[in-house]
């Protein structure tokens, strides 16, 4: 951020060095390190009430970056965003996934189920953003996160978790399902992912004043349009007749 202001060209409007976009870098990367978080914390069995705020920050992270591009025209940034939505509505689901085994926990099996049910809507969304993504056409590579474990799982785990609650209602609690969704007001206590502050290496002695002050682009080459020289003409190598051997293990189809 510091340093693009001193560039000698103007920055194009979303391209990489665009403020809108390097604020949007930023706040993603805060997101995928907590990424790394959620998925050792679950690992590892951690409370559901910190993998469930954990999960809730990171997908307002996401929601965040997002917003940041609202602005942008979707030519640019409309495959990044939809990459950003799917993202935050499958860490939605995993907050509210986790915030229901909490609420059983508490004995409140009426708002688990609830909160199980929004899960269950939060992750078919991601599904169905999933989907849109890989047929929207944009500038960068398409990642497949419905193939991935982590993604596939989560579905299982809601499945069953809802069921879990449901069975338990029926037999032990018989406690109303509430309309309404409970409000997640979570705050992750640690494990939330800091940006760490960067510093440049130590200049090379080469590097003077002086030497940087040689780095004249006005001063380029004039025949800078000079016609590159043809490729030679590669002539055919006459490959040798070589029949296949038996034992080789080759076969052509």
């Amino acid at each position: 951020e510091s340093h693009i202001p001193k560039l000698i060209t103007p920055v194009e409007k979303g391209r990489d060095l665009e403020a809108r976009l390097i604020d949007s870098y930023i706040i993603q990367c805060q997101a995928e390190a907590q990424e790394v978080t959620i998925a050792r914390a679950i690992e590892l069995k951690h409370n559901p009430g910190l993998i469930a705020a954990l999960a809730y920050e990171t997908a307002n992270f996401y929601q965040k970056a997002d917003q940041t591009l609202s602005s942008l025209d979707p030519t640019y940034a409309g495959k990044w965003r939809k990459y950003l939505n799917l993202k935050t509505c499958f860490y939605m689901a995993y907050a509210y996934c986790y915030h229901g085994q909490t609420l059983l926990a508490s004995d409140k099996c009426g708002e688990a189920i609830r909160s199980l049910q929004e899960s269950e809507k939060f992750f078919a969304k991601a599904e169905a953003l999933c989907k849109e993504y890989g047929e929207t056409k944009g500038p960068g590579t398409t990642a497949k996160p419905s193939g991935h474990l982590f993604f596939r799982k989560l579905g299982s785990l809601i499945k069953n978790t809802l069921e879990k609650c449901q069975r338990e209602n029926g037999f032990i609690y018989f406690q109303k399902v509430p309309a309404e969704a409970p409000q997640l007001e979570l705050k992750a206590n640690y494990g939330l992912v800091e940006p760490i502050p960067f510093e440049f290496p130590a200049l090379n002695a080469h590097w003077t004043p002086e030497t940087l002050a040689a780095f004249d682009l006005t001063k380029r080459p004039k025949d800078d349009t000079a016609k590159p020289k043809p490729d030679e003409e590669v002539k055919p190598l006459k490959e040798p007749d070589i029949k296949p051997q038996k034992d080789s293990g080759c076969q052509i189809s």
